[in-house]
Order: structure tokens, then C-alpha cells, then sequence
């Protein structure tokens, strides 16, 4: 990355390297998907309650978990980029910036891809099911 290069012509994957990463990033995706879990079984609460029974589309649903799977996407793809830079060949005895940025980045991808596959199991049921007993 060039020092002289304005802002807006970098590419978004030498953004991504320049973010900064710390423990909040790692919680991002778990949390998105503690969010969605908490969404679906209120949205099902109050849609059995008021309607008797699941409506024919949930777009609310849908919206939802199309949004935190967007989030979770996000963050693993930054965290991905983020795992991807050069730094020392291993062992890795010295805690550098650079090895602690590319731990951090991917313990997140890791709990990026199991928070993805959670809200998709979480929002399963709620789109296979259509009865409230």
C-alpha cells in the first residue's frame, strides 16, 4: 500500500488489512447469531400468539436471517483477508503484531463459519414448520 495513493483508490481488500483487529471482532459473529436466535423464537412467539399459526411468507424472517448471514459473511470475509497476511514463518515463539492479528482473524473466520451454519439451523425450523402446537 502506497503512502502517496489517496484513500479512495485502494482496493477493499488492502482496507480490510488495514483495519484493526482486536477481541470485539471476535465476538461479532456469535453475537449476530445470538441476536438471530433471540429473533426467531420472539418472531414465532407473537406471530403463534396473534395469528394462530405461521404466516404463509415470513418476510421479516427472511429479512432477518438474510441480514445476520450478510453480517457473519462480512466478518468472515475481513476476517479472512485479515488471516491471508504475510508475516513470520512458524514456530511462532515471539508474540509479533503481525501473528496476533493473524490468530485473532482466524479464530474469528472460525467462529464466523459456525455461527453461519447455527443460523441456518436456527432459522430451519421456522421456515419448515407451519403449525404452532
Amino acid at each position: 500500500m502506497k503512502e502517496d495513493a489517496p484513500r479512495g483508490r485502494q482496493s477493499l481488500g488492502e482496507r480490510v488489512r488495514g483495519l484493526r483487529v482486536t477481541l470485539w471482532t471476535l465476538i461479532v459473529p456469535p453475537t449476530v447469531w445470538a441476536v438471530h436466535f433471540l429473533f426467531c423464537y420472539l418472531w414465532v412467539a407473537v406471530s403463534c400468539a396473534k395469528l394462530g399459526a405461521f404466516p404463509r411468507f415470513p418476510v421479516a424472517f427472511v429479512v432477518g436471517t438474510g441480514a445476520a448471514l450478510a453480517i457473519i459473511l462480512a466478518s468472515g470475509w475481513i476476517a479472512w483477508v485479515q488471516s491471508r497476511t504475510p508475516g513470520d514463518d512458524p514456530p511462532h515463539d515471539e508474540g509479533t503484531d503481525i501473528d496476533r492479528l493473524r490468530f485473532l482473524a482466524t479464530a474469528t473466520l472460525l467462529l464466523a463459519g459456525l455461527s453461519f451454519v447455527a443460523v441456518l439451523f436456527t432459522a430451519a425450523p421456522a421456515l419448515l414448520l407451519t403449525d404452532c402446537r
